[in-house]
């Protein structure tokens, strides 16, 4: 099903804000970087996880609690199964947005997170499961959730 955009255009820069349908608690706006693109131009797919990555990170620290705080505290995020669908690439230089969900699913926090070109057309969705490890050991997320819980 593909979302529906109403397009403004903002006064400076040129660029557009695309407001979507679906609602996000988080979203990260992104410009295709030169390295990021193969022969033909396009984003390459493992960028894709790369830039789901980087804004579970900016999410985590917007909610309090950055991946770095995580770490010094033995506390370790670990991704345990990612599903992506390709829908449109991203070329050179193109602007994007990044938006994500979250929900919590026993031991699991679960990232639902779309990629909109700035025309408002749907990237890249992807479901990414994370679980927590403490002192090596899997944990059932409590350590983390009181970030998370005004989003859950």
């Amino acid at each position: 099903m593909k979302k529906k955009f109403k397009h403004t255009l903002k006064s400076h820069a040129n660029s557009y804000i695309c407001y979507m349908e679906k609602k996000y608690i988080f979203e990260l706006e992104m410009k295709v970087r030169d390295y990021e693109v193969d022969a033909e131009g396009i984003v390459n797919n493992a960028r894709y996880l790369h830039y789901m990555e980087h804004t579970r990170h900016e999410f985590c620290e917007w909610a309090g609690m950055t991946f770095r705080d995580m770490c010094s505290r033995g506390i370790f995020p670990v991704l345990n199964k990612v599903t992506i669908e390709y829908k449109v690439p991203l070329g050179l230089g193109e602007r994007f947005k990044s938006c994500l969900n979250i929900a919590r699913k026993g031991p699991r926090f679960m990232f639902y997170q779309d990629i909109y070109n700035m025309k408002g057309d749907l990237v890249a969705k992807a479901e990414v499961s994370c679980v927590t490890m403490v002192d090596g050991r899997l944990t059932r997320g409590d350590e983390i959730a009181h970030c998370f819980e005004k989003f859950l």
